[in-house]
């Protein structure tokens, strides 16, 4: 099969094919930073539930804990973890981290103690930074106890707020925040900025690792994908330049966690990128973010699924005033076609699905947001990016013409390889013509206008009696149903045929369909090979910590029922 640079809305200025694959020169994150706060240094970098911070602000607060990082004696390579949510401070660590030359590691603040010491191990961090919060700081303080872990950094969430909210949180919030004791390992955000200017560090963009993200462990135990400074700012980059309006007002909802990859890219360093402003919310809540959406006048808002559905349920919807939001981008999970309608009906904005991967610093390819959105598919390549399918059985070789394979992507933002485990490396990537290309593990046809469409996790596939069974195929019908919320499809044994699908759902608010009648209406639409065995009505289903369903946790859960 040929490559899939195929004619899209954002190249065609580009005089010649391969043109627009050259635009994008090394370049490290704290110079994409420095370079934007040149020109905007006044301008809002974010608005923090009300309070804003200027880009000016930031890269010196940044330069700042730069400055005490090497105080500290952390040098070029070292790593410093971020264990926090969607805060001002995280900005200043992130930048900061790497402006000394240190690369960053992503934590969950849904992490227990255990994964998180695991991953402090693994990726041996010297200096972690959170807040105050009691979410956060007690277990912060156990790893720090427990490991290797030779600095604890702790900002005070209160100092971050508008004056009134946080003179509100230092009287209220006594049960939420959690005393800072004094101890010598332990260090508070503000003692950390250093007075005097950070000693430069030489930063090769293209070799020094910027960003260590661990993976989400769907597969296994999770990997860190090494991101090099290229990565991170070129992703930034592709994702700047399919925005048709460029220099037009941008004001983007920060609702998605910024440790996550999708938000770090799609939220943090293509807003930097673009000189543009975060409305930033610590977490997702509906009702708080279409308040802020409105206050703000957000102009786009990157999320998952689930928010949007989330958002649809919630009664502050019809009162909020969507009117500069022009592009919400959904990613992290299949969107449900209804959820697509009938949030672009209720807010007039055009709602783009896109996809990418962790090692993919965060995005591959986005349906564009002029122009046609193809529904079922996650859009064209970005620039400067190539899609092949390989053989499903033969990693080796190419698909068969014509015929589904699994997703491999080539391009400035596809990861280094992993930390300290060049044996997954080896099986990640695949050799084709002499080229390194992404394994993806996604099954994926491409159509003759390069948009792809996603048949299924690889992994996720059921054999039916010989048959391959895509699970998200039989979900896309099952979400058409009127009372059906949410579904999910694993496969399950079968003594007879090997596996049978089997779903799991949630229904809409007053819905009470049995799931014997939607195995019913479901298997009328479905081959014979496809039927399902049994849907199972349920109050909720398990989610990843973005908020996507979570099929792994839903195999865990029977996994464990079933041995007990």
């Amino acid at each position: 099969m040929e490559l899939t640079n195929a004619p899209a809305p954002w190249r065609d200025h580009y005089e010649h094919p391969c043109d627009w694959a050259m635009d994008f020169a090394p370049l490290t994150v704290p110079a994409m930073l420095a370079a934007t706060a040149a020109r905007r240094g006044t301008a809002p970098l974010v608005d923090f539930l009300g309070r804003q911070y200027s880009y000016s602000q930031l890269l010196a607060e940044a330069q700042a804990f730069a400055a005490g990082l090497q105080a500290l004696g952390i040098a070029k390579g070292d790593r410093v973890g971020l264990f926090l949510p969607n805060v001002p401070i995280y900005l200043s660590a992130y930048y900061g981290a790497m402006i000394a030359g240190a690369t960053v590691v992503n934590f969950s603040p849904l992490y227990t103690v255990a994964e998180l010491s695991a991953q402090v191990a693994d990726s041996g961090t010297r200096v972690l930074v959170t807040v105050d919060v009691a979410a956060l700081l007690p277990n912060a303080l156990k790893v720090l106890d427990g490991s290797q872990l030779e600095t604890l950094v702790v900002g005070s969430l209160a100092a971050m707020l508008p004056w009134i909210k946080g003179l509100a949180l230092r009287a209220l919030g006594r049960k939420s925040l959690t005393p800072i004791p004094q101890r010598a390992d332990l260090r508070r955000w503000r003692d950390m900025l250093g007075a005097a200017p950070p000693t430069p560090v030489a930063i090769d963009a293209e070799r020094d690792i910027a960003l260590l993200q661990y993976t989400g462990g769907t597969t296994g135990t999770p990997k860190g994908a090494m991101l090099s400074h290229q990565n991170l700012t070129a992703n930034a980059r592709q994702v700047s330049a399919i925005d048709p309006r460029e220099g037009a007002r941008d004001v983007i909802m920060g609702v998605l966690p910024l440790f996550h990859v999708f938000a770090n890219t799609c939220v943090l360093n293509r807003t930097v990128a673009m000189g543009g402003c975060i409305a930033m919310l610590p977490r997702f809540e509906a009702g708080a973010a279409l308040k802020t959406l409105a206050r703000v006048g957000a102009t786009a808002m990157p999320g998952v699924p689930t928010m949007y559905q989330a958002l649809l349920d919630h009664p502050r919807l019809a009162k909020t005033d969507f009117t500069s939001l022009r592009v919400c981008i959904s990613g992290g999970a299949p969107l449900p076609a209804p959820v697509k309608a009938a949030f672009e009906a209720a807010s007039g904005a055009r709602v783009c699905e896109g996809y990418g991967l962790t090692e993919s610093s965060g995005v591959v390819s986005t349906n564009p947001y002029e122009g046609e959105n193809r529904a079922g598919t996650i859009g064209q390549p970005l620039p400067g990016t190539e899609l092949i399918l390989l053989d499903k059985e033969d990693a080796a070789k190419l698909a068969p013409t014509g015929e589904p394979g699994e997703l491999a992507v080539r391009g400035p933002q596809i990861m280094q390889g992993y930390w300290n485990r060049p044996d997954a490396g080896a099986v990640t990537f695949a050799q084709i013509d002499g080229q390194r290309w992404l394994r993806t593990g996604d099954i994926a046809v491409i159509d003759a206008e390069g948009y792809v469409r996603i048949v299924d996790r690889s992994k996720d596939m059921i054999a039916v009696g010989g048959f391959k069974v895509f699970p998200s195929q039989l979900e896309a019908v099952l979400v058409e149903h009127p009372a059906v919320k949410e579904a999910l499809i694993i496969g399950v044994p079968d003594a007879y045929r090997g596996e049978v699908p089997r779903a799991f759902v949630t229904l809409r608010e007053g819905e009470g369909i049995s799931g014997e009648a939607l195995k019913a209406w479901l298997n009328a639409r479905l081959g014979k090979h496809e039927r399902v065995g049994e849907v199972t009505v349920r109050a909720a289903l398990p989610k990843t910590m973005i908020g996507k369903l979570d099929r792994k946790a839903l195999r865990e859960e029977l996994a464990a029922e079933s041995n007990t």
